[in-house]
Formats: C-alpha cells, structure tokens, sequence
C-alpha cells in the first residue's frame, strides 16, 4: 500500500503483516544494513520484545535485499514502512512517528537497526514510560550500561561536546545524547507546542531536537542505562561521515540551542 504523503510526513509505502497489537511500539530506521538487522530482529525475537511492543522497520529505501517479507514475518515484524521521498534519518523517524501516532500507541520506542544496541532492553523504557516519563534516553555511561568498543573520536565529541550542549539547551544533564535508543510518550509527541511532524527535520534534526523539548516544556526526563557494542574490526556501522557528517551535527545542535527547530506561533 501507498501514502502519498502530508505536509510534514515524506511519501512511503506500507506492508501490513499484522494489527496494531500492544500499547507500545518500537521504531527501527534501516537503510542498507544487510545482516545486522536480521541480527537485531532475531535478537528482539530471542528475547520475546514483540510480547511487550509491535515492532515497524522504517526503511528509508533499502536495495540489499535484507527486507524479505518471508524473513521479518518469520522475525515477528508487525509492519515495514519504506520511504518514497526526500530525506534522511529525521524523515524515517517523521514517517515511523506518523504512523505509530495514527494507529494510538502510547508511547514509541527508536533504536538503531545496526545491531549495535541492547534491544533486550526495550521492557525497561516501557516501563519508564509507565512511571510517567515522557522523555527517556539511553545511555552506555551510566552505571550498569556498557560502551564497548566505541571509536574514541565519537566518545570524545559525545562526552566533550554533543552531551554538555544538549545538557545545556535542555536544563537537564544527560549523558550520550548521540545515542538513538530512547523512548518518547505520545502525549509529548503530541503536543501542538513540540510538532516533530515538520519538514525541517530530515537528517539529525529530530533528535537533537526532541532531547531538549521535553525539559523545557516541563516534560518529565531520565536516562537509563543500556549497553552499545561496536564491532572489534572492520567498518564502523554508522552513516554519519567523518568530516561533513560530524560537521553538519556541529551546526545542529548550535541551531537547537538557538531555538532554530522550535515551532513558530
């Protein structure tokens, strides 16, 4: 099936293997990554996560071949959204909340689909979310989390950078705001005042973005500790480039702390 797209939501296509089943749902943006999303569906099916949330793949246009409807039914998929427009990351996420918003979740779970995450964690952040967070960001440098392996150029500009900027801009410390694995209550992303379904949001925007409005909305916020392995060797997964990717986050989040991403009144 066909979307043809809203203002604020990119055009995308739709397979439906099942209804809308639980409370929550977890969000994974794809593009291109082979084997390590069958890794992190077949991991989050060892560990039951589809008996807690619906899991919706947002591909933002895979030629691989990794997406076999066979093979994500097999893996407990509940649906596959596939991008038909201009943008990336943010423009995935728009797509996922979009959807996940239409069918009444309560709350949304995003993670990464590189198999870089514990997404045997996702109970935990439902259950944040449980508590009365509307906002809740993983992070590996809590107590109990773990970095392994992590590139030491991104934990410097995390640690150094990204986290005392979005810490600054929100009013509340937080600690890998890089990190993609976190969760959002509907009633956050709903608000007239916070609008995630914009097209200003097509690469990094979104999350930087959402990482500091719910603090300054008087939303509550947490962290929670999760586990994040890169690979020992080889290539890094990311699809951030090392100069003008990392240069272009620079910009954003100078932009968010502007007020840039905010909407107008």
């Amino acid at each position: 099936m066909n979307y043809g797209g809203r203002m604020g939501v990119p055009a995308f296509s739709y397979e439906e293997y099942a209804p809308k089943s639980k409370e929550y749902v977890v969000l994974i943006p794809v593009i291109n990554e082979g084997e390590r999303i069958l890794k992190e569906l077949y991991r989050a099916y060892k560990h039951q996560i589809a008996d807690c949330a619906d899991l919706v793949i947002c591909d933002g246009g895979s030629t691989d071949g990794s997406l076999q409807e066979r093979k994500l039914k097999k893996l407990q998929v509940n649906t596959l959204l596939v991008k038909k427009d201009k943008g990336k990351q943010g423009a995935q996420l728009r797509m996922g909340i979009y959807w996940a918003l239409r069918r009444g979740y309560k709350g949304i779970i995003t993670i990464d689909g590189n198999y870089k995450d514990s997404i045997e964690d996702v109970p935990r952040f439902i259950q944040k979310l449980e508590e009365g967070y509307d906002f809740v960001q993983g992070s590996r440098f809590l107590k109990g989390g773990r970095a392994v392996n992590t590139p030491l150029s991104r934990l410097l500009a995390v640690r150094l950078l990204h986290a005392p900027v979005i810490s600054l801009t929100a009013g509340q410390r937080f600690t890998d705001t890089t990190n993609a694995f976190r969760a959002y209550s509907a009633r956050y992303l709903q608000d007239g005042r916070v609008a995630p379904l914009r097209d200003i949001f097509m690469t990094y925007e979104l999350l930087a973005y959402l990482s500091v409005r719910a603090t300054q909305l008087g939303y509550r916020a947490c962290e929670l500790p999760v586990m994040r392995v890169y690979p020992k060797k080889g290539k890094v997964p990311t699809k951030i480039s090392f100069f003008k990717g990392n240069s272009e986050l620079v910009k954003i989040l100078f932009r968010n702390y502007r007020g840039a991403y905010n909407p107008d009144f």
